[in-house]
């Protein structure tokens, strides 16, 4: 037992308020906030021009629409893209607005993306997660601005990697674009019926 030093009484080892350390000022992580905080907006219903699979069954080719909301997350893409049981993988294609496309191709473990205007990366989701895929940054400059990724996705499929480029550059609606990839892939009926039978296009 300790007895106080100005009393017989049973003192309190405890030390005084002057003796504490001071307290740990908790810190928040502005940088986390400000993360958030700069993330786009989802893309709405009325934004997302498409999303579509592309793939092989018994060598036939195979256009099937996928649900809008993976029009949003890279990652949901991928793996619904992985549930398919396509010859040799699958492929998503998702266009956003008419401004932007977006390419994935998933077969087992490998996964290559395409972004084909890096600059939707600070407007919408999915493009946002592109370039974390890829551990891109943001361009400063618009004149830097083009496509980022896996520009050979489609080398071995008859879309060699210089084409793919050439097309992301060019001044069209990414839809179109998309569609023309589709037909470079020899998916173009398919591909067609798909999108009309879901998106109207």
């Amino acid at each position: 037992m300790v007895m106080s030093r100005y009393t017989d009484e049973p003192g309190d080892d405890r030390p005084g308020l002057d003796d504490l350390e001071p307290a740990v000022e908790l810190v928040l992580d502005d940088d986390a906030d400000d993360d958030e905080d700069d993330y786009p907006d989802d893309a709405t219903e009325d934004d997302i021009d498409l999303v579509v699979a592309l793939y092989r069954e018994d060598g036939q080719p195979v256009a099937v629409p996928l649900g809008i909301e993976l029009a949003n997350d890279l990652d949901e893409l991928i793996a619904q893209l992985r549930r398919i049981p396509g010859d040799g993988g699958a492929v998503g294609l998702v266009s956003i607005a008419s401004e932007f496309f977006v390419a994935a191709r998933v077969r087992g473990k490998k996964v290559q993306v395409l972004l084909s205007d890096e600059l939707a990366a600070a407007d919408w989701p999915i493009a946002r997660d592109v370039a974390d895929f890829l551990g891109s940054e943001l361009p400063e400059d618009d004149d830097d601005a083009g496509p980022i990724g896996d520009l050979d996705i489609f080398a071995d499929v008859g879309l060699p990697d210089f084409e793919l480029e050439a097309l992301c550059d060019e001044d069209e609606d990414s839809d179109t674009l998309v569609e023309r990839i589709a037909k470079k892939l020899k998916f173009g009926a398919q591909y067609r019926k798909a999108v009309q039978s879901s998106f109207g296009l």
